[in-house]
C-alpha cells in the first residue's frame, strides 16, 4: 500500500477533490491524505462536484500539514504552485510530484461557468490519478 498525500494552499478544493477520488479510485493500493498551507474548510462547490460522479467528500476536514505524518509519505503530490514552492521540505526517499492546477475557488462567471470551472479541475485531477494508479500497478518508476 502507497501512502499519498495531496498538497494545497487551502485544502478546500483540489487537494479535497484529489483525496477523495485517489480514496475511490486507490482502493486496496493507495493510503490517501490531504492537508494544507492555510486550511479554509472544504469548499461547497467541491463537495457537489464530487457528488456528480458519485464520490462523498462532505466527510472530509481542511487540515493543517503535519509534518510527522508528511514524512510517512511515499509520494507527495502539489497541486498548486504556492504549495510546490512552500511545502517542507521532504526528505529523499519521497517522491515528490507537482500538478498545477487552476484554483477554480478563484474562478469568476456565473454560477453554472464556475461549476464548469470545478467540474474541469475535478476531470484533470481525476485523469492524473488514474494515470498515477497505473505506474503504480505496472511497478513504473513515478
Amino acid at each position: 500500500m502507497k501512502k499519498i498525500m495531496f498538497l494545497c494552499t487551502g485544502n478546500s478544493c483540489r487537494s479535497q477533490m484529489a483525496e477523495g477520488l485517489a480514496r475511490e479510485l486507490g482502493k486496496n493500493l493507495l493510503e490517501v491524505y490531504s492537508a494544507g498551507l492555510n486550511p479554509q474548510g472544504v469548499n461547497l462547490k467541491a463537495v457537489s462536484v464530487m457528488k456528480e460522479i458519485s464520490i462523498d467528500i462532505s466527510h472530509q476536514i481542511s487540515k493543517q500539514i503535519d509534518e510527522n505524518l508528511l514524512n510517512q509519505m511515499d509520494i507527495v503530490i502539489t497541486l498548486c504552485d504556492n504549495a510546490g514552492e512552500s511545502c517542507p521540505w521532504t526528505p529523499p526517499h519521497i517522491k515528490r510530484l507537482h500538478w498545477s492546477l487552476n484554483d477554480p475557488a478563484q474562478s469568476s462567471g456565473t454560477e453554472e461557468e464556475i461549476m464548469n470551472e470545478f467540474r474541469r479541475v475535478r476531470d484533470d485531477i481525476k485523469t492524473r490519478i488514474i494515470n498515477l494508479i497505473e505506474e503504480i500497478k505496472n511497478g513504473q518508476e513515478i
